[in-house]
């Protein structure tokens, strides 16, 4: 309880981000994120009122017991909905968990909440399947998001481009960070060294296809290109 308590005195009060919060009390930032999102969701900020001054009474305020309720019988969310959401720009299932959860004090927990949403997806109907060989396609793009990158030594901060490529078939994934969007920085194959693209270094590499998102937007440099 010390360090919930002390998580939301130096972010309420002192404005701290929950990165700086994890640096300085020696937690992870999710565990950061968790109890701040377990406080909100409880309506409580800093300071906290007097009779959360007792620890359990803290607890049992951010940490409800599950409830004895049938699950049937919980509201349940409107899953047309969630369905909607997730196609939105940086929308996840655990982002939409927590506004169910705020909206509904007798909820699912997150793994129910997953559970019934694949349960309801799984009776629309589907419009088109594919079916991925193993190390046929090789899917590439660049996420769309930056992240920023502060120099150690100089402290400057930089945005960094992120790479990613996904095996079709097993959803194998490598992302790599780089400066720009630079076409050799993306895909460039080194047939002397066997490294048919960057992601050669932990075994993501397709024998067939690499599927870009448009083919003016990306280049392979191979001496053997023209198979």
């Amino acid at each position: 309880m010390r360090h919930i308590r002390e998580v939301l005195r130096l972010h309420y009060s002192v404005g701290m981000s929950q990165r700086a919060l994890a640096r300085s009390l020696g937690l992870a930032q999710g565990t950061v994120s968790k109890y701040l999102n377990r406080a909100r969701r409880a309506g409580l900020t800093w300071p906290l009122p007097p009779e959360l001054d007792d620890d359990v009474q803290l607890e049992n305020r951010l940490f409800p017991p599950p409830s004895d309720r049938p699950s049937d019988e919980r509201p349940h969310p409107d899953w047309a909905l969630v369905h909607r959401e997730l196609r939105r720009r940086n929308v996840t299932l655990m982002l939409l968990w927590e506004e169910y959860c705020d909206a509904n004090s007798d909820s699912f927990n997150y793994a129910r909440f997953c559970e019934r949403y694949k349960e309801w997806t799984g009776r629309l109907k589907p419009t088109l399947r594919q079916v991925h060989v193993a190390g046929e396609k090789l899917f590439v793009d660049y996420s769309g998001h930056t992240m920023e990158v502060v120099d150690g030594l100089s402290g400057e901060a930089r945005s960094m481009q992120i790479f990613v490529a996904e095996l079709g078939a097993s959803n194998y994934i490598y992302a790599e960070a780089s400066f720009n969007r630079s076409l050799r920085q993306g895909i460039a194959v080194d047939h002397d060294s066997g490294a048919r693209v960057a992601m050669a270094r932990c075994h993501c590499r397709a024998d067939d296809f690499m599927m870009p998102p448009s083919l003016n937007a990306w280049y392979v440099v191979s001496d053997c290109a023209a198979d």
